[in-house]
């Protein structure tokens, strides 16, 4: 396995990173705050965390205007 040669921007500036990032904050708070059960839907972080999910595979194949073209 190589790294890509700017990974370090990747990482700060990629959709993909950020929502991936954002789905496992969704998943740990659906294991951290049942406490909230009452107020929240049942699976409303399960969903968030789908939604963000999918939204990161397209984020995935879909070119950004921050990185140039190899």
């Amino acid at each position: 396995m190589k790294l890509h040669s700017n990974w370090k921007l990747i990482l700060r500036k990629a959709w993909s990173i950020r929502l991936v990032v954002l789905s496992a904050s969704f998943s740990t708070a659906q294991l951290v705050i049942p406490v909230y059960g009452d107020v929240l839907p049942r699976d409303a972080f399960a969903i968030l965390s789908a939604v963000a999910c999918a939204g990161a595979i397209i984020a995935r194949v879909v070119t950004q205007k921050e990185f140039p073209d190899e």
